[in-house]
């Protein structure tokens, strides 16, 4: 017994001495100098949604049809609105420009499209001319850290706005927050 309490104390004594970084990392990795930096807007820059003309698909998401339209989701930015009366040559009529929307789903003439934590409702009866019929505030939760995990990165501060997206940037020293 006392071998066993002697062989515990000397175990836990040879540990103490273990040498530890002077800046300890979190979780299972090591901050290599590079994290994400939180982009900021304003309140009104979220809110505003506006349908202009079509643009280039560069990150689509979600597609879904409508009669012989195709509402395909620009992942952060909007909502593409695509004539696909001829699958051969679909025509790119606008966009609806949606600050933080990643998802979108249509029912009968409503398509439901998320603004960062509001959903939004548009009436799609006429697809050239999309008006916004309803916002809901808070309807669906949002996080304020990146989607990766295994990352450092800087801490967000509401009170410079809300949080958009993040960016990988070099880093002197190492974030608070780590997810």
């Amino acid at each position: 017994m006392k071998r066993a309490l002697l062989a515990a104390c000397l175990t836990l004594l040879m540990l103490s001495c273990y040498y530890r970084d002077s800046e300890p990392f979190i979780g299972n990795v090591k901050f290599d100098g590079t994290g994400y930096r939180p982009i900021y807007a304003t309140a009104e820059e979220v809110a505003k949604v506006a349908v202009s003309t079509a643009k280039p698909l560069k990150t689509p998401g979600k597609i879904y049809t409508f009669d012989r339209y195709l509402f395909i989701n620009e992942s952060g930015e909007g909502i593409h609105i695509i004539d696909n009366a001829d699958p051969k040559n679909p025509e790119n009529l606008s966009f609806i420009s949606i600050m933080g929307n990643y998802d979108i789903a249509v029912k009968g003439n409503w398509l439901y499209a998320d603004n960062m934590s509001t959903l939004l409702v548009i009436d799609i009866t006429d697809p050239k001319s999309p008006k916004v019929v309803k916002s809901i505030p808070n309807a669906i939760p949002t996080r304020n850290y990146p989607s990766m995990q295994g990352i450092y990165f800087e801490c967000p501060d509401s009170q410079k706005g809300v949080v958009v997206d993040w960016e990988k940037i070099s880093m002197d020293k190492q974030p608070k927050c780590y997810r």
